[in-house]
């Protein structure tokens, strides 16, 4: 026995000096066959059936009593008073997950790479730069001198599972199709496939989506916690908006619960959920009403690019990962439904050994097939992108202006003409929605320097434009505008915008606004630039009007009309 085990040792030891890991040992030699439970969808269900909190044997807060002192402070104006910006840049843009680095890599784990900044609308957002978008100087600190009056939040959910019928499910039911048809065989970097199932969900926020939206609550209450003080002068308590979905209603609470506290969100806010289904008018989600949204050669040219780009650009990898398998045959979309195992399991699970059998070069190709995706879907390269952010764009010089909108757009006007449910008069705005929605918005609003260059290439990343989709509608993205008093500015009263903690420049993009290196402008210019681009929008013709739209063409988000 003793003998058997050194020679094995002493083969291990020449096969290491070969250069073979043993890890590898194990992949070169063995083949596995698949489970017949490969593919299943498992899941587990808590709290268990038939349980509830019993408040009389664990009495609340309110009945025990003796809470000690509670009196409170002044309220955080971190944007307003700290002397560095908190960046969301840091490790604890993941924690508490654990992403690889990609294959080929000489480490496994580090951050030489970072692969979750390169998974398009599926990245955990993070701090862009402005200098990305030209304002090398520009923070999300007020500037020196100028004091912040008004703040208003777009925000984006956090991570979720895939959504039903996405590629992850598909692909999964794929790989139990095969088993029950005869079976597969794997090796190598696909032996954890011999056992997998498919442990995610559909729709509802993970962990890790809750406590990005918690998060952020707590970011912006450190940040702008002072105008909560014009409430309290008003004696009114604040109306954030949110879409009925349960993913959207959990994500408006988690950020109430960070922003407010637990369990003073359940009386410090008023949350107005707004009905999010098919033919129900709602800025929240216009593409309800929009019916071009779904047209293939209109609302959808972005999906058509971003399958076409797919096609080709993982050639390599399926080679790579076909000589490891027998039984099933990998295609372009089974790599686009790794990926985004890839990206999921990461998120909900806090690991996915689908991780690993990407290169950094896959990784890059997967960022693009999202931003072909995003760029011809709901940016500029989209014509119905500006309609669908229409809404939102009226809400909010509505709101700025003081007066109601009009049924020019996707809003609903059951809400938006009373004060309340439509406020007219806060310091604080906060309305949740959809990636695609803070795209579309974010091109209603004209900000060209988010997509600077010429429109994506179909066929290659030529990198000539500014577009990256991480960086703009990654889970818990957010765009923020802020109104600010500058004693030193004529007008004084000025107004900038910031995506995902970038100060973005809007002097190429809106007459009158001069360079500026705090990206301020006039709020009297930008208020009339956005009011005559609400008029330029045609909402009717481009969701429900007969045209035909292309991929490779910057239609600044508006149909073709001829």
């Amino acid at each position: 026995m003793c003998t058997s085990i050194f020679s094995i040792a002493a083969v291990l030891v020449l096969l290491a000096q070969a250069g073979y890991a043993q890890v590898g040992i194990s992949n070169s030699i063995a083949t596995l066959k698949a489970s017949s439970f490969v593919g299943t969808s498992t899941a587990n269900s808590y709290p268990p059936a038939g349980t509830t909190v019993n408040s009389v044997l664990f009495p609340p807060e309110s009945v025990v009593g003796f809470p000690g002192p509670t009196p409170t402070g002044a309220e955080p104006a971190a944007a307003q008073t700290a002397p560095a910006y908190p960046y969301n840049n840091g490790p604890s843009n993941q924690f508490p997950l654990v992403a690889p680095q990609p294959w080929g890599s000489s480490s496994s784990f580090g951050q030489p790479f970072d692969i979750t900044k390169y998974w398009g609308n599926l990245s955990p957002w993070y701090s862009v730069s402005s200098a990305d978008y030209g304002l090398p100087d520009a923070s999300p600190l007020i500037p020196e001198g100028c004091n912040i009056v008004q703040m208003y939040l777009l925000y984006r959910h956090g991570a979720r599972y895939p959504t039903t019928g996405a590629a992850p499910s598909i692909f999964a039911q794929k790989l139990l199709n095969v088993t029950q048809a005869g079976g597969f065989s794997v090796t190598g970097e696909l032996e954890f496939l011999s056992q997998w199932t498919y442990k995610l969900g559909a729709e509802l926020l993970t962990p890790f989506g809750r406590s990005q939206n918690f998060n952020l609550g707590v970011a912006y209450r450190q940040l702008y916690g002072e105008l909560l003080n014009n409430f309290t002068a008003a004696g009114t308590l604040p109306v954030f908006r949110t879409e009925s979905q349960d993913r959207m209603v959990k994500t408006a609470l988690n950020f109430a619960a960070g922003f407010f506290g637990v369990p003073e969100y359940q009386n410090q806010v008023n949350i107005d959920i707004l009905v999010e289904n098919p033919g129900v008018n709602n800025s929240g989600a216009p593409y309800e009403v929009c019916t071009n949204s779904n047209v293939a050669s209109r609302g959808s040219i972005g999906s058509t690019a971003a399958t076409a780009f797919a096609n080709t650009a993982f050639n390599a990898t399926i080679a790579r990962l076909q000589s490891q398998a027998t039984g099933v045959n990998f295609t372009s979309t089974d790599i686009i439904a790794m990926l985004q195992l890839c990206s999921y399991e990461t998120q909900a699970l806090g690991y996915s050994a689908f991780c690993g059998l990407f290169s950094e070069e896959d990784f890059l190709n997967y960022e693009y097939y999202f931003d072909l995706s995003f760029y011809y879907n709901n940016g500029p390269g989209s014509p119905i992108s500006a309609a669908q952010g229409k809404g939102y764009l009226q809400e909010w010089v509505a709101r700025l202006t003081q007066s109601y909108p009009t049924a020019q757009s996707a809003l609903n006007l059951t809400y938006d003409n009373n004060t309340t449910y439509f406020p007219l008069n806060q310091s604080i705005y906060a309305d949740a929605t959809h990636e695609v929605v803070v795209l579309d918005t974010l091109t209603a609003f004209n900000l060209t320097a988010l997509f600077n260059g010429p429109p994506l290439s179909p066929t290659s990343n030529q990198h000539r434009n500014s577009f990256v989709a991480s960086k703009l509608v990654p889970f818990a993205t957010h765009f923020t505008t802020q109104i600010l008093e500058c004693p030193a500015y004529s007008p004084t009263r000025q107004l900038r915008f910031i995506v995902n903690d970038a100060v973005v420049p809007i002097s190429d993009s809106h007459p009158g606004c001069p360079v500026d290196p705090n990206g301020l402008c006039s709020f009297d210019n930008v208020v009339s630039v956005l009011q005559k681009r609400i008029a330029e929008i045609d909402f009717n013709y481009d969701c429900f009007g007969n045209y035909t739209a292309k991929a490779g063409v910057d239609y600044n988000g508006r149909a073709p009309k001829s």
